[in-house]
């Protein structure tokens, strides 16, 4: 994850908060949030250039996004689960 300064935080939440909750106003969340990620990226490759240096890099952030989220959520659902019904025997 990468911890940006609460100044940072601060003058993107309101527009991540605007964001999210439009795509999460109507059922069917998952097309509007692709499309919400995909056009991000779109317009990064547009100002940046589509080079080798940029794609890769945004990948890596796809990447680490995924990764964080797993960490942070998943996993500890997935332990919760485990908890209430047993684990797999290994």
């Amino acid at each position: 994850m990468p911890y940006i300064t609460s100044e940072e935080r601060e003058s993107l939440d309101h527009s991540i908060e605007t964001l999210a909750a439009y795509i999460l106003a109507e059922g069917g969340y998952e097309g509007r949030l692709n499309y919400s990620i995909s056009k991000l990226l779109t317009l990064i490759v547009s100002d940046k250039g589509k080079r080798y240096q940029t794609l890769n890099a945004l990948m890596g952030v796809l990447e680490s996004a995924k990764q964080e989220f797993y960490r942070k959520s998943v996993a500890p659902y997935e332990d919760e689960k485990i908890e209430e019904n047993g684990d797999l025997e290994w």
